[in-house]
């Protein structure tokens, strides 16, 4: 049987609503199991109470006809005493006739939305969509430091049907991160020999003419050649499936292996880029932080591209993983800290030349950078992608582009200028400044049709940052998609390139024309 108990906080006792002392590993943060007269005290709006979990109740939310309608209640959390701890987040989920996600973050919403430095974050857990009996779901979330807004958001969002969640918990599974000692002293590492590397992501189909352009009229010298592409969908699990996705790597390296005597002979230096990792079919099946099978197969594709590209010296860097997210790693399984330091390793034992390029957790979004150490391995690069604030630089990406954000000028309720753009990437500054060590900014974009030149004026204020402290970057992205494109004017509409060349252009162009190319 469910215990009689509607909410229980431990957080040692609360006097006042000041907790009396900090949180302890293993520490119920809060409990709910919707029993009682108060089932749903400090829920909003009104949401129903039905039969639930082993006999019980639980919150229930439907929506039978209007899926642009979300049906989701929130819970607000007090963040001080949350401030710094990675947090365990689990909940029994049950579902009828849940319709298709318009978007990958819709559907069934069990999300713990944050604020810090005027940065928002949506971790959330990942649930399937259709019908499927009790089951638990749980992701481990690590609060900013200075988060200011801390809430639940539980029901459905874009999609139709009915859910119900029962026994929410959240458990304290590790304290707050502590910083290594800084390093004050020894050369910076850049694993190259010119001044500054600039240029852009790339599609893994480019051309030899988009090459040439880029590298030879553009005068770029780097591209990040995303590995990208895996669809575990359809594929099998288990040993299968790891063979399944070893056959689509080597393919994805094939195209790379035609492309580096292009990018040697117009300038052009590489990034390895991972950008689709281990991972199997299922719902949500076998991934990087919740199967071992599939670390200890990145870690061995890390292992045999070492042995193939080292040596090869139009080849940059080896970057690890791209957007690495750990909330949801299992039992048994390394947190990208522990895993990224263990691959570094084993890299480093085959190659002892090429930069390895580690991203921080936190989808490498710049706030990650304050719970993060270095990586106890030599020639180890640091990058951040900087797309915040994402309201702007997505505008029209995934919705209906209803409102129209201009930079700079207030957005979600902050001033975002090139100020603000700086306190954003604070967390990397102090990172590179305490541990003396290289940045390199492996993408970073606006959307082009972002009104009145407000895209041009985010990059510019960007690169300028990056510039002021020395960082290598590559832009997002050069001939992959349209959306993205400098080649392509403001007008959301219109899929050609623009006969005027943009000022998005002319400004990424003035930069490479700074550039100096590797003698090889």
């Amino acid at each position: 049987m469910k215990m009689m108990v509607s909410v229980i906080m431990v957080m040692i006792g609360m006097v006042a609503g000041v907790w009396a002392a900090p949180l302890k590993v293993g520490d119920v943060v809060l409990h709910q199991d919707f029993e009682g007269a108060d089932a749903v005290q400090g829920w909003g709006p009104p949401i129903a109470v039905e039969p639930g979990f082993q006999g019980g109740h639980a919150m229930a939310f439907a929506n039978s006809a209007q899926p642009g309608v979300p049906m989701i209640a929130n819970f607000a959390l007090d963040p001080v005493p949350l401030r710094g701890y990675l947090l365990r987040l689990s909940c029994k989920v049950k579902a009828e006739n849940v319709s298709a996600k318009p978007q990958p973050w819709n559907g069934i919403k069990f999300m713990l939305p944050m604020v810090a430095d005027g940065a928002k974050m949506y971790p959330q857990a990942e649930i399937g969509v259709g019908s499927f009996d009790w089951r638990e779901f749980a992701f481990d979330v690590r609060v900013p430091p200075m988060v200011t807004d801390v809430r639940l958001y539980m029901g459905l969002e874009a999609v139709t049907g009915k859910v119900w969640f029962d026994d929410l918990t959240i458990t304290v599974r590790k304290a707050p991160f502590v910083p290594a000692p800084a390093v004050t002293s020894g050369k910076m590492y850049t694993g190259h020999q010119v001044p500054r590397l600039r240029g852009a992501m790339i599609s893994p189909g480019i051309d030899e003419a988009g090459l040439r352009t880029f590298g030879q009229e553009w005068n770029a010298n780097v591209i990040r050649w995303q590995l990208i592409g895996w669809d575990p969908k359809g594929k099998p699990t288990g040993a299968a499936g790891l063979a399944a996705w070893d056959e689509w790597l080597q393919g994805e390296l094939k195209k790379l292996d035609a492309a580096l005597p292009l990018c040697r002979k117009y300038g052009l230096q590489v990034v390895v880029d991972l950008h689709s990792p281990p991972a199997g079919a299922g719902d949500p099946g076998p991934s990087m932080f919740n199967s071992p099978e599939c670390q200890a197969k990145f870690i061995e594709a890390w292992q045999r591209m070492a042995r193939k590209y080292r040596g090869e010296k139009v080849v940059w860097g080896y970057d690890l993983v791209n957007e690495p997210i750990d909330n949801g790693t299992a039992e048994g399984c390394l947190y990208w800290q522990e895993l990224a330091e263990k691959t570094a390793a084993a890299v480093r034992a085959i190659d002892p030349e090429h930069a390895i390029i580690v991203e921080c957790a936190d989808g490498d979004n710049p706030y990650g950078f304050a719970a993060f150490n270095p990586i106890k391995v030599a020639g180890v690069v640091y990058s951040v992608h900087m797309y915040l604030p994402h309201t702007f630089t997505h505008q029209g990406v995934f919705d209906d582009w209803a409102t129209k954000w201009m930079y700079p000028g207030v957005i979600d309720g902050v001033q975002w200028d090139k100020a603000q753009i700086e306190r954003a990437l604070a967390p990397v500054i102090d990172f590179q400044k305490r541990y003396h060590v290289q940045i390199y900014v492996g993408e970073f974009s606006a959307i082009r049709w972002a009104p009145k030149g407000s895209a041009a004026r985010y990059l510019r204020d960007c690169i300028e940052v990056f510039e002021e402290h020395g960082w290598d970057w590559s832009y997002h992205a050069f001939r992959e998609w349209s959306g993205w494109s400098v080649e392509h004017g403001e007008d959301r509409g219109d899929g050609e390139a623009a006969k005027v060349e943009t000022e998005r252009a002319k400004l990424l162009k003035g930069w490479y024309a700074k550039n100096e190319k590797e003698r090889w």
